[in-house]
């Protein structure tokens, strides 16, 4: 393949990136609405040490490195945590 094409793919992924930490979001955004008419608290340490385990084993079986894969994972929780107490 060329350069040009494979330049294009990457582009074709990051536009599925951006569309896949889009619909992430909304959903993060659901719960957060489903804590706070239940007055759950933003932060659940146990969730958040689930998804980052999650994290570890899919990029394991990817082959990726954890550790890039878990420092996403660790803003996008970041960036969900902030939102979530900003609307509340």
């Amino acid at each position: 393949m060329s350069l040009e094409g494979l330049r294009t793919e990457i582009h074709e992924i990051d536009q599925e990136l951006v569309r896949l930490i889009a619909r992430r979001t909304y959903v993060a955004d659901s719960i957060a609405s489903v804590k706070d008419a239940e007055d759950l608290p933003t932060t659940d340490e146990t969730q958040e040490q689930r998804v980052m385990d999650r994290a570890g084993e899919n990029a394991d079986r990817f082959d990726v490195d954890s550790n890039l894969v878990k420092a996403i994972f660790r803003l996008l929780i970041e960036l969900n945590k902030v939102e979530q107490r900003e609307n509340r």
